[in-house]
């Protein structure tokens, strides 16, 4: 694989994950939390988003072929379940649990960190193609290392979260919590958009 070619899956990867726009989101759900809960959390997000970026590296077109799920519909599940949580951001209720809650019962590890913050519906379509487009064995090595350097990026933000939160303090916090919320539902909005023009239903504005 030349090197224009992992450029430009870097910058794909890079853009679609997007690591510096994570940290916030990752202070967000994690308001509150010890250094050592939120250095756990980070790790399990970063290692099973990397799994799930194997998994369909590797088999993704024969899964959802095998699932009979179409991509399209991967993409309107995720931007459901991503409102979700939007909503929780901007009414508190993750606010609310968590100070009810303490250890493992607020854990955004799995979701919606790793899916579909890290490995959602973009990052696996482009690693799907990405893989797809790789001339050999070697090339796509390549890609599963680029892939790992991005969330490698990702893991270097969420672990500079503490310094993030003092930096903010506790009411800059509660601001980029409901500005991130909002930013959040807009963009499971997006998702859904995205998977109903996928299957033709949907068109762009002008």
């Amino acid at each position: 694989m030349d090197s224009a070619s992992l450029i430009s899956a870097f910058v794909t990867l890079f853009v679609i994950i997007d690591p510096v726009g994570l940290a916030p989101l990752f202070v967000a759900l994690t308001a509150g939390s010890d250094a050592a809960h939120r250095r756990a959390v980070a790790l399990r997000a970063c290692a099973i988003g990397t799994a799930i970026l194997l998994l369909f590296g590797l088999f993704g077109e024969a899964i959802l072929n095998f699932t009979g799920i179409s991509m399209p519909a991967f993409r309107i599940a995720g931007g459901i379940l991503l409102f979700l949580t939007a909503l929780e951001m901007l009414f508190e209720r993750r606010s609310a649990r968590r100070r009810g809650h303490t250890g493992d019962g607020n854990d955004p590890s799995v979701f919606p960190l790793a899916t579909p913050l890290i490995a959602g519906p973009g990052a696996i379509t482009s690693m799907i193609l990405l893989t797809e487009r790789a001339p050999d064995t070697g090339a796509q090595i390549s890609v599963y290392l680029v892939m790992l350097g991005v969330i490698g990026l990702v893991l270097l933000f969420f672990l500079a979260a503490g310094a993030i939160e003092r930096l903010l303090g506790e009411t800059g916090v509660n601001v980029v919590t409901r500005l991130l919320g909002m930013l959040l539902a807009a963009l499971s909005v997006q998702f859904v958009l995205d998977g109903l023009k996928g299957f033709g239903l949907a068109t762009g504005a002008g």
